[in-house]
């Protein structure tokens, strides 16, 4: 089984790249939280609205612009990740700058073409 990764940013919405990793993440294996705005769920996996506390979080993948990550950072910070995987439009380079202090690997890069190309 795969190292779980949190999804924030996540939406029910097909057309959203979130929705689409989530499906590419569990067809792959990967155990997955997933964070948005509105709960609901993909694949009969739950969308929930709050940062989860004490889980075995691996990697951190955001899809959410640099302003809406404000409100994560704490939460961001302190989940213990060892990755965060800033999607195309959310590059942060406060953030980014945050967690490599804390040495967090964070790398810029697209979760789906890293799932379709085998470097996930």
């Amino acid at each position: 089984m795969g190292k779980t990764t949190l999804i924030l940013g996540a939406s029910t919405n097909d057309n959203r790249y979130s929705n689409r990793a989530a499906k590419m993440l569990l067809a792959a294996g990967h155990p997955i939280i997933m964070v948005g705005n509105r709960s609901g769920e993909i694949n009969g996996n739950p969308i929930v609205t709050s940062f989860p506390k004490d889980v075995d979080i691996h990697t951190i993948t955001l899809y959410l612009g640099a302003p809406r990550q404000i409100a994560y950072y704490d939460d961001i910070l302190q989940s213990g990740a060892k990755r965060i995987i800033f999607n195309p439009g959310t590059s942060n380079p406060d953030l980014r700058k945050k967690a490599e202090d804390r040495g967090i690997y964070c790398e810029d890069a697209c979760n789906l073409v890293m799932l379709s190309t085998g470097q996930f």
